[in-house]
């Protein structure tokens, strides 16, 4: 907001300087129509040409600024439309490392699943588990389960 302040100010005090024209090493000011010098209306003095020439000028330099401004307001606007992109960009990357870890996750769980059954099943065979372990054994396998069923489902949300 602030800096918008201060471009409509440097607009106005550029628009204030652009009534100015400088011709053979005398500055006029044109405004409604007339041309002024040093606050005096020197209008009558200049040839309808020179009037034209000086009016022209005047114009030039208006719709120089104008399209200074037209320019800046487009810089503005493209830098605001690339940050914009830039930022686009930034969630869909990380979303996408989201996935990638939910994913990975995701896996993790299935293998140290798998693998601690896969030994469960091992001491099972053996005879090797006690009621106590067996207990300890099935509580290990419920909490992988549920941590495979969580990274399940942050899977499908991502």
């Amino acid at each position: 907001m602030r800096y918008l302040l201060i471009l409509l100010f440097l607009g106005i005090g550029f628009f204030g300087n652009a009534q100015e024209v400088e011709r053979n090493g005398k500055t006029y000011v044109v405004k409604k129509g007339k041309i002024m010098h040093d606050g005096n209306d020197v209008t009558s003095t200049f040839s309808l040409e020179e009037q034209t020439a000086i009016k022209k000028e005047f114009s030039k330099l208006v719709n120089e600024l104008k399209q200074k401004e037209k320019e800046e307001k487009r810089q503005k606007k493209l830098k605001k439309d690339k940050k914009r992109a830039e930022n686009k960009q930034k969630k869909v990357e990380k979303e996408l490392k989201r996935k990638k870890n939910a994913e990975k996750n995701f896996s993790n769980a299935q293998k140290k699943f798998s693998r601690e059954k896969d030994k469960f099943q091992k001491l099972e065979a053996k005879g090797k588990l006690s009621p106590e372990d067996y207990e300890k054994w099935e509580k290990k396998l419920e909490k992988l389960k549920a941590s495979i069923s969580k990274a399940e489902k942050k899977l499908k949300r991502s």
